[in-house]
């Protein structure tokens, strides 16, 4: 699967400035980064930081948390100090919400400078940003853009989204401030994409991509991956946001689905399986829904392909690290690295499967780190 050889698969990504978000580079050639958001009161300090654990541990690289009050501040501050990732605190009008977060260690604030207030207090959320390494996002949203440009424009639409982003780019810089990203979220994914395509032609700042209240797991999963799809493979966008109303890690798994669709990112088994039908030599629909549950842990990227009967199963086996193709009287073909090794029942599959995928993906980080000490 060499890239520089298919040139029609090759996504040219839009060149932006980097900044920083704690320990992760956004914008330039860092990778797109994948985030997502808390959805626990943020004075739960124990519920919230078990949640960031949770979203980390299936590859998040960067979480949100709402800080709507001063309680929620002085909690962040704790689960600064324990989130394994750079924690974004989400400030809505307040300024001191903003400066208290800045001191309670966010590594970036999500706030419009032109939404709190005096031109003076916006000098102080920039400071306080400055002044504790904290970088800031911009996050325009068609639902909530400013009465002037609604009366201006009469409706949201891409040109008054990508004014409000200018106008708050505009603030910062002003004051000398440019660790910032910015976003143009949209609930219809046309209003979202051509906001996006326009925004990333006004400017060099990185941008954080996302379709703003998607909807349920699979109605929203479905409709991030058409807007999203549609910027990344134009190669628009720094980081994502799948904005789901499902468990947190269910965007972050959804995220790196769409990344890996498209090339941009690996991270874990890519696991490659037909739907199935009367030439099926096993269940491939259960035996894939519990290969996904029981292959979840490895990070390793990989891929596996699991097809029910040899029509395609040999030819989709020669690209793939490990591959199973089902055959006759309960068994089938395994193929390791693209070439036929053994036969294997279907009783016990499941099992000889994954520690396969658990022997390749330990063999492939093992090959890595000894090219690393050369």
């Amino acid at each position: 699967m060499h890239n520089h050889i298919r040139p029609w698969k090759n996504i040219d990504r839009r060149v932006s400035r980097q900044i920083r978000v704690g320990n992760v580079l956004v914008g330039g050639d860092a990778p797109i980064s994948v985030q997502t958001m808390t959805n626990t009161l943020t004075t739960d300090v124990k519920g919230t930081i078990a949640q960031v654990q949770a979203c980390a541990d299936v590859g998040a690289d960067i979480v949100r948390v709402s800080v709507p009050d001063e309680a929620s501040a002085k909690a962040l501050k704790e689960i600064v100090k324990e989130s394994p990732v750079p924690i974004v605190a989400d400030i809505h009008f307040h300024y001191k919400r903003g400066i208290e977060a800045a001191e309670a260690g966010a590594a970036c604030l999500r706030i419009n400078p032109g939404n709190i207030g005096s031109p003076e207090r916006v000098r102080e959320v920039i400071q306080a940003a400055r002044d504790n390494d904290c970088s800031m996002r911009i996050g325009v949203n068609a639902g909530s853009l400013e009465k002037h440009l609604l009366e201006k424009y009469g409706e949201p639409c891409p040109e008054a989204m990508v004014e409000s982003a200018l106008d708050h780019i505009r603030i910062l810089e002003d004051h000398d401030f440019h660790e910032f990203k910015v976003s143009v979220k949209a609930s219809d994914v046309f209003l979202s994409a051509a906001a996006y395509h326009a925004l990333a032609d006004a400017t060099d700042a990185p941008l954080h991509l996302g379709i703003t209240e998607a909807g349920g797991h699979f109605s929203g999963t479905v409709k991030s991956a058409i807007g999203l799809g549609n910027l990344l493979w134009a190669g628009i966008g720094d980081t994502i946001r799948v904005s789901l109303s499902a468990d947190p890690t269910e965007e972050i798994k959804a995220g790196f689905e769409m990344l890996k669709s498209l090339g941009l990112r690996h991270r874990g088994v890519n696991i490659i399986s037909c739907p199935s039908c009367a030439r099926q030599g096993f269940d491939v629909i259960a035996t894939v829904a519990e290969l996904e549950k029981r292959l979840e842990h490895i990070k390793t990227p990989m891929s596996l392909s699991i097809i029910g009967c040899v029509v395609n199963g040999p030819g989709e086996a020669l690209m793939t690290d490990v591959g199973f193709t089902g055959g006759g009287n309960g068994a089938g073909m395994v193929y390791l690295a693209g070439k036929q090794d053994h036969k294997q029942g279907n009783e016990g599959m499941i099992d000889h499967i994954v520690e396969l995928v658990e022997k390749r993906a330990a063999q492939i980080d093992a090959d890595l780190a000894a090219q690393a000490a050369e």
